[in-house]
């Protein structure tokens, strides 16, 4: 056994999985601060580190529903040597071959832009970790060993424009909503709502959607606990939940209402068939005083 303990954790802009981007860089507005343990590690471990422009983190996926059987029980953990890929609208592939968090090591690394280091913490931008990951390491990223010219990928993974979103607006009321929003006086790693407003659009250009939701069809049937003709999707039924009788109602895919949680505020999104998102209003997330980002005043 090689018992690891956290250095460092993440404080993100991405309150829940849902949303954070599925590989790093692909949103630039995307921020984090990693603030380390003062406790184990000294502000004199950074030094040197502000001088790189980006580097590589090994972190834990804290939020996987199988952890804690991969940790007390890994022999019988069982985990799945395939995983649905959403580049192949959820075929599946061998998982050494993905990216998927679902490993029988639930390691993660990824790399990001070093935009600061302020005594224990630095300030990361285009993350892809959601907030309170668990990071185990810190390597600078070293372009003339890291980055392999000739390197070669599965072509599955070419395929870019199958996650991208046709176009992202936002509603008539949506930046005085966010305004109101902002006013609440919560700490954020943005500078003003119409920054904020920047990385919703962002993160809202690539399809966050699971690929289950993906591929039901735009006018299937689905389980509602209400006739009001709007419905919350953002949760996979479980196979209990589907067996409880609920009313079956048939919607079209802009009377869907998806979810996002940046910073603990709730935004809500209607997309299309044609794949046209609209930014409906934004409001404070029910647990968005669990979601204090300390960015300035560390």
């Amino acid at each position: 056994m090689y018992p690891m303990t956290p250095i460092a954790t993440i404080h993100s802009c991405f309150s829940t999985r849902n949303g954070t981007p599925r590989q790093p860089l692909l949103v630039p507005l995307a921020r984090a601060s990693l603030v380390f343990d003062k406790a184990r590690i000294p502000p004199a471990s950074l030094e040197g580190l502000g001088e790189y422009s980006h580097c590589w983190i090994i972190y834990v996926f804290h939020l996987n529903t199988d952890l804690e059987k991969l940790w007390k029980e890994p022999s019988n953990s069982k985990f799945k040597a395939k995983v649905r890929v959403p580049r192949l609208k959820g075929e599946r592939m061998g998982v050494f071959a993905t990216r998927s968090p679902h490993r029988p090591c639930p390691i993660g690394l990824t790399v990001a832009k070093v935009e600061a280091v302020r005594g224990n913490m630095v300030l990361l931008s285009g993350v892809d970790l959601v907030d309170g990951t668990p990071v185990l390491d810190v390597k600078p990223y070293l372009p003339y060993c890291d980055s392999i010219e000739g390197a070669t990928i599965a072509k599955w993974v070419m395929v870019d424009n199958f996650l991208s979103i046709g176009s992202v607006s936002f509603s008539n009321g949506f930046s005085s909503s966010l305004c109101d929003c902002w006013a609440t006086g919560n700490s954020s790693l943005y500078e003003s709502p119409q920054e904020f407003q920047s990385l919703i659009k962002q993160v809202l250009s690539w399809d966050i959607r699971s690929v289950s939701q993906r591929n039901r069809p735009h006018n299937a049937p689905v389980t509602a606990e209400t006739s009001s003709g709007m419905l919350d999707l953002d949760e996979e039924p479980s196979e209990e939940d589907s067996n409880h009788g609920d009313e079956q109602i048939s919607l079209v895919s802009e009377d869907i209402i998806y979810h996002l949680i940046l910073e603990g505020m709730d935004v809500s999104y209607r997309i299309n068939g044609n794949g046209n998102v609209l930014v409906e209003k934004v409001t404070v997330s029910s647990d968005s005083s669990k979601h204090k980002l300390k960015c300035r005043d560390a």
